[in-house]
Formats: structure tokens, sequence, C-alpha cells
């Protein structure tokens, strides 16, 4: 749903934003799930990604994503971006431009 959603709307350079700080381990993404997502997204996709934010990241998704390096372009590695607090997300884009949920405002 997500690459057929960005092939529609991405014309030009574009960031995702991950809301990951209260997600349950139990309902993150497995490696195998990462890396089919990974080898679905279109060429011209990835090159006009500038960024993939991650926010709040735990320790689980943080390991998940150190193993999926060797499988994923030195380039594409370089967009992913942690960030720690909203306040820090506030300083990378204009926060008028991300819906944050209330439960993660909180």
């Amino acid at each position: 749903y997500v690459i057929s959603t960005l092939e529609l709307m991405v014309a030009e350079d574009y960031m995702i934003v991950y809301l990951n700080g209260a997600t349950p381990r139990r309902r993150m993404p497995g490696f195998t799930w990462m890396k089919r997502c990974y080898q679905m997204i279109d060429r011209r996709l990835k090159k006009n990604l500038k960024m993939f934010i991650i926010v709040h990241p735990s320790w689980f998704i943080r390991t998940l994503l150190g193993l999926t390096r060797p499988f994923i372009s030195s380039k594409f590695s370089s967009k992913i971006k942690y960030v720690h607090s909203l306040q820090e997300l506030g300083e990378i884009i204009p926060m008028e431009y991300v819906h944050i949920p209330p439960s993660i405002m909180k």
C-alpha cells in the first residue's frame, strides 16, 4: 500500500518520518519483511528519498536496521536518521507538515 501510494505521489524529493516510540516489539516488522519492502521500491523512489527519519528508535529497530545494512546500498543507508525527540524532529523539518497522533505527543 505504501509503495503504490508513493509511486502516485512522488514526483520530486521527499522524506519519510517513522514514529516508532510506542510500538510494541511484537508489532514491529521483521528482517525478512523489511528486506522484501526495500527490494520492491523502484529505483526512482529510492533516488528521490532525501531522508528516512525514525523518531524514538528502539534498541530493536536500530539492531534490525544494522542487520539490514549489508543488503542495502550505502547511499540509502546514509539517508537513515535517528531522532530521539519531537523537538529534535522540529529542528529538521517544519512540524506543520507532520501529523503526529495525540498518543505519540504524550
